[in-house]
């Protein structure tokens, strides 16, 4: 018999930067690593996924998780930019819609503050296509790359690195 798994997407809090650290750490490839003082010094741009075993029951397992940040630029921000980062679903709860919840809510989140676009890197392209993402040569995202890339440790370069540089735009109000 199976037992039917009740999820909530709500914001992170500090209790939850351990979880949030460990879903990271579980996907090497795919996820840039961060310091467990960067999630807690960012928890208020974390969203998670957490599952009960019942509905009502106290709080439950972190099993997906999604950040945001946004992108620094020269001078006035004229066209300020927003990236979705550190999407991680545990392993068992991949491929039953939380990574899209997570996205959906993270789109809706960042729209609030009226981006030009939203950017992602990714290994999965597919799925943020889903979500009216659009390739771009990582060139265009010089902010990016300066901000988060140069400090990678898994690739010599940003231009080697082979996660597809995507964006969304936002419509202005």
């Amino acid at each position: 018999m199976k037992t039917a798994i009740a999820t909530t997407i709500r914001n992170a809090g500090f209790e939850d930067a351990g979880a949030i650290y460990a879903l990271i750490k579980e996907h090497p490839r795919e996820v840039v690593p961060r310091a467990i003082s960067d999630i807690v010094q960012n928890i208020d741009r974390f969203l998670v996924c957490e599952a009960r075993a019942c509905p009502g029951s106290a709080r439950g397992r972190i099993i997906g998780t999604a950040a945001w940040q946004i992108l620094p630029e020269i001078g006035k921000a004229l066209n300020p930019s927003i990236e979705i980062k550190s999407v991680a679903i545990s392993g068992h709860y991949q491929h039953k819609g939380i990574g899209s919840a997570l996205v959906k809510a993270i789109i809706k989140r960042i729209k609030r503050f009226h981006p030009a676009q939203i950017v992602v890197l990714t290994f999965t392209p597919a799925f943020f296509r889903q979500f009216g993402f659009n390739e771009v040569a990582k060139e265009t995202l010089m902010h990016k790359l300066y901000m988060g890339c140069i400090n990678c440790t898994k690739y010599d370069s940003p231009f080697t690195c082979p996660e597809v540089a995507m964006t969304l735009a936002v419509e202005k109000k």
